[in-house]
């Protein structure tokens, strides 16, 4: 086994690392108060490859592997979550389910604008009465030879107004189930396409979340991604890789949080010494260390094997529900070590911790990775 990063890695890492401290952290304050997209940011992030890192550079993307796109968004989220989901979803959802799946005239299309960060786009999958359970899509795409007409509310969607492109999961033959489902690329101005409110969220908040509305949405056929019936399962390989990607959001909270305490600790002094000579504070500190490598070595791997071609579903979702935790965990901890200062907004970490929570949420709840790893491993 060799953990060693390539040079390529190293200096993509540092690259992330630096444009989050120079471009990210001036302002997140203020936009996670505002709710303010950051437009400018990601118009950044496109320009460095950062929207389509995945991608082959056939279609302007930056040919990288799964491990530097998740030292990408560890960096990135140690400074802000709400620009990494971003990157998350275009990369993770739209992106790769795009590339692996979809049909050259699609990636010409689409895909050379995503990867670039020209336009960016959404995973529309979750609906008020199909979160966790995928199966029970409400949204409906009838066929009518040439097109379908779709009708129906996305729920929770990111970069729900700010995309320009839409992957849509819906119900073409209920008769079949989940086989009767598909996958439809919807564009931002298609007649009957309307955006609903954005949602006011406790943490991310610089990320915009939307409902979605479709009212006899005319979609042409040849935006639906793969055979007729593909698209439950395009939206359950997409997610697994998906998962990979919030893992990795998910430890870069973390990890921006136990930078901050650490510093913190060293620099704060109570009973005449700096906090971090205090065993209470030490003992916080060597346990936020170790989760978060352990959590560390979880991406990683699960990144390694999607880079590899092995099976990563049980790796991706150990990875993320593992990672999550820790965020939660450490963002909670890092507040306790701030004392006071740790409760109010200039100090970073309170906004970490309401952050970390959507980590355990969004791309799969804990409770449903705990359902991928126990049937993955009592199957064999």
């Amino acid at each position: 086994m060799n953990f060693a990063l390539t040079e390529e890695q190293e200096m993509i890492k540092q690259a992330a690392r630096d444009f989050a401290r120079t471009e990210l952290l001036p302002g997140v304050i203020e936009r996670d108060e505002t709710q303010q997209f950051p437009f400018e940011q990601v118009k950044k992030m496109g320009e460095l490859g950062f929207m389509g890192m995945m991608v082959d550079p056939e279609y302007g993307g930056s040919g990288l592997d799964t491990l530097s796109y998740v030292l990408t968004m560890e960096e990135l989220s140690k400074i802000d979550a709400s620009s990494s989901v971003i990157v998350s979803v275009n990369n993770s959802l739209v992106c790769w389910g795009l590339e692996t799946f979809g049909s050259q005239e699609q990636k010409e299309k689409y895909l050379k604008k995503l990867a670039t960060g020209e336009i960016i786009g959404a995973f529309c999958l979750s609906e008020p009465e199909a979160g966790s359970d995928a199966t029970s899509q409400k949204t409906t795409a009838i066929d009518k030879g040439d097109h379908y007409v779709l009708n129906g509310t996305k729920n929770w969607i990111t970069n729900g107004n700010s995309a320009s492109v839409y992957l849509v999961i819906a119900q073409t033959d209920i008769d079949k189930g989940y086989k009767g489902i598909n996958a439809l690329i919807v564009e931002k101005d298609m007649p009957g396409f309307e955006i609903g409110p954005k949602e006011n969220k406790l943490g991310i908040r610089g990320s915009d979340t939307h409902s979605l509305l479709f009212n006899d949405v005319k979609v042409p056929k040849e935006n639906r991604i793969g055979d007729d019936g593909f698209g439950f399962k395009f939206a359950m390989k997409t997610l697994a890789g998906g998962r990979i990607g919030i893992a990795a959001q998910a430890l870069g909270i973390a990890a921006g949080a136990y930078e901050l305490a650490k510093k913190y600790s060293k620099e704060r002094r109570a009973f005449g010494t700096e906090i971090s000579n205090h065993q209470a504070i030490a003992f916080k500190l060597a346990d936020m260390h170790t989760q978060i490598q352990a959590a560390r070595l979880l991406v990683y791997k699960a990144a390694s094997d999607k880079d590899q071609g092995n099976d990563y579903d049980i790796s991706g979702a150990m990875a993320k529900l593992y990672a999550s935790q820790v965020a939660m965990e450490t963002t909670v901890e890092a507040v306790q070590i701030f004392g006071g200062n740790g409760f109010v907004k200039d100090y970073h970490v309170e906004r970490m911790m309401r952050d970390a929570k959507i980590t355990q949420i969004y791309e799969g709840t804990s409770e449903i990775q705990k359902i991928v790893i126990s049937r993955n491993i009592l199957k064999n």
